[in-house]
This record gives structure tokens, sequence and C-alpha cells, in this order.
């Protein structure tokens, strides 16, 4: 793409694209609305009353396509062939606010674009109440075959603390809408440690969640980000912060519930129900989220997506508008860019290798850092796993510590 106002356009170099389609690759596409705003939420969204008429669906979508056809050009210009995209995940913000017809856009968009590989894992985001049987049925025609819902919690109360308008049983509903639609793959996402939680809300959300026999749970802690509705209610004294000691005590109880219903963690905040494992090239495991933890490559499209290519690391302007201006200037909307220095790639394989299952070889460690996580294992945080190091159960809990540890 060429800069019609004279800024330099976003190069990789080649040294980036060597060995593109070599390594694992993925595409993400980041959805920028929302309905309304979660008070949690720190993501990169927009209502409609915030955005006005400076931006669109339609006109994010025509950004979308005129980006993701740059990027195929860009990482087929090294000579080889434009990569295949072996997983896409459509994120937001709320991607089923599009309807089904506007996610079959989207991913048609990729398809004429990078393709899909074959097999190719496509997962879109959705929140339960803007989905339907019809919805589902449309996106698993249009190729999609995994669904993550933001489901959060199933108790009245913890919702409303979170902001969240769907009704405790619907996200329950929705999975057991897509599996009937013909999704093998549907994830639940959950919430845990928040505001009045009590341990009875948590049991039952795990009930809801194995009800809808789902072969996926993502667990996340309640972080209260800064800026958010929120941690401004917890500074005013509203709402009490999250406590780490309940927060430990919850992943405890929601780690033996789903072990004990099948379902094996495959990094410290997801559990599968084949633990990751792939059987003829298919697992319960998020194939695309797989590539970001083990170095992979991936094009992130779309307001403030992050991307990274052969150790560059690039994101976009954050505003909708914004976005689309520059694209249809013939600009790629690159807001910053760094290349990862030997030691950052480093210290992020360190950092994301051991929070999975699978581990970190030993070897890939430095003699320092051999040494500090040999006390890590005496300590029983780790376990040796032949060559690799993994962390024990009571490791999980303290996996950020782990790390510092052995990267101090």
């Amino acid at each position: 793409m060429g800069g019609a106002d004279g800024q330099p356009d976003f190069v990789l170099s080649d040294d980036a694209l060597a060995g593109v389609g070599t390594r694992p690759f993925g595409i993400y596409v980041h959805v920028p609305f929302c309905a309304t705003r979660c008070g949690y939420c720190d993501f990169n969204t927009y209502t409609a009353g915030e955005l006005g008429t400076s931006a669109s669906p339609q006109s994010w979508l025509e950004g979308l396509r005129r980006e993701l056809d740059a990027g195929a050009r860009m990482l087929g210009s090294a000579g080889g062939a434009v990569p295949a995209a072996q997983t896409v995940f459509v994120g937001g913000g709320t991607p089923s606010l599009l309807g089904g017809d506007g996610l079959a856009d989207v991913l048609g968009a990729v398809r004429d674009s990078f393709g899909l590989a074959p097999g190719a894992e496509v997962t879109t985001e959705s929140n339960p109440e803007s989905t339907s049987p019809e919805f589902f049925g449309r996106i698993r025609d249009a190729g999609y075959t995994r669904v993550s819902l933001g489901m959060q919690s199933a108790a009245a109360h913890v919702l409303a603390v979170l902001d969240r308008t769907h009704t405790p049983g619907r996200a329950a509903a929705a999975a057991l809408e897509a599996r009937a639609a013909g999704f093998e793959h549907v994830n639940l996402d959950m919430i845990y440690g928040t505001p009045g939680e009590r341990d009875e809300d948590l049991d039952a959300t795990l009930a809801a969640v194995l009800s809808a026999g789902v072969d996926h749970v993502s667990a996340y802690a309640l972080i209260v980000e800064d800026g958010t509705a929120l941690a401004r209610r917890v500074r005013r004294g509203e709402l009490p912060a999250p406590d780490d000691d309940v927060l430990a005590s919850r992943y405890e109880r929601i780690d033996a519930t789903l072990a004990g219903a099948g379902l094996g963690w495959y990094e410290v905040s997801n559990w599968a129900a084949d633990g990751g494992v792939a059987v003829d090239g298919d697992t319960a495991a998020c194939r695309h989220n797989l590539g970001y933890w083990d170095g992979g490559d991936w094009w992130g499209a779309g307001p403030g997506a992050h991307s990274h290519v052969g150790g560059v690391r690039w994101w976009n302007v954050k505003h909708p508008a914004r976005y689309a201006d520059q694209l249809a200037s013939g600009r790629l909307p690159v807001g910053g860019s760094e290349v990862l220095t030997a030691e950052d790639r480093h210290t992020e394989r360190v950092m994301l290798a051991l929070r999975l299952r699978s581990g970190l070889p030993a070897s890939d460690l430095r003699p320092s850092e051999l040494a500090a996580a040999e006390q890590v294992v005496a300590d029983g945080l780790l376990s040796r796993a032949g060559d690799r190091l993994v962390l024990t159960d009571r490791g999980r809990l303290l996996a950020d510590g782990v790390i510092r540890d052995i990267l101090s």
C-alpha cells in the first residue's frame, strides 16, 4: 500500500518474512462493537452511542477487507506463497452483533485474501444474548468450526456486578444450540472472584457449564483494570477488591470439578475434553491460542489488533473511524511496532511455555535460570517430566511468581 499523506508505510524486513509459512500461522479479527460496556472490560470496544456516525460495521468491514488483502500481499512479497490461515479467531467486542451474515462476510474476506488451510480451525466469540439457533446454523454453514461464549457466571447478582446483560441460563442454552447446529467444539468463558460471588454461586456456574456438554472451558480470575467502571467502584469503596486467597480457593474448586468431569487443563486458565492432546490433527484445545503460546505468526486485523511475524510485533490504531480512514487512503493502519530482541524472545518463550501443561524444555534455560528452576522444583511448584519442566497443581496457583523467580 502506498501512503497518501507522505508518511512512510509499515514494512516487514526480509529477516521477518523469512520462514513465513513454516511456523504456525493464524488470523485474528477484532470486532470493536458492543451493545453495552461491561464494567470490568478494558478491551478496545465502542457502543453505537460512542461512535455516532464516525464509523459503522460496514466501514469497518470495508477496511478489514483492505487490510487483509494488503497483509496477504506483504506476507507473500518475499517470493513465497501467501500463507493460508491454519486458524482464524474473530474476537471483540461482540462479534455476534454482526449477525450470521456479517460473520459469514468476515470469513469470506479471510478466504479471499489469505485462504484457509485444510482443516482450519475457525472460531468466533459470541455473547449469549445476541445468538439464536438460526445464528449458529448460519455461521456453521459459513465455515466456522468453533464457538466461544461469554458466560462469566450463572448467578444473577454476579452478572449484575459485571454489567452483563444476559440472563443466568442463557449461556448454557446457547451452548446447547451451538452443539445442535453441528459445532463439535464449544467453549464457555467463566470469570471467578467477582465481589459478592459465593462458593454456591461458583458451584451453580460449574453445574451449568457441565450441563451444556461443552468440550472446552476458560476460567479467568477477575482483574480490576485501571480506567474501568469496576475499578472506580472499588476505589470508591462500593465493592471490595478481589481477595487472593479466595481466588486461589476458587481456582482449585474449578480445576477439581472440571477434572472430575473429564476436562483436563492444558494451559493455566484453560481446560479441554482431551487435555489439549491432538488426535488425527484435531483437538478440543483452542489451536489459535496455542499458536500464540507456541511462538507462531499471526496477522491481527481490525482496530487495535496486534500482530506478530518473525519476531516483529505491531499494533493497529484503535479508533474504528481512523482505522477505516487510513486504509481508505492506501495505508496500513499501524499505530506502532517493535522488533523483539533475542532477550525478548527468550523471556516470552519461558513465560508462555511454562503456562502450558506440555511445559518448557529445561535445555531452553540458561545455567542461572536452570539453577533457579531446580530450587522451584525443590519447593514443589515445578515437576520434571523427562527434560521438561511442568507446573504442579500448587505451582499453577503461583505461576507468575514461578516465572519471575526463574527469569530474575
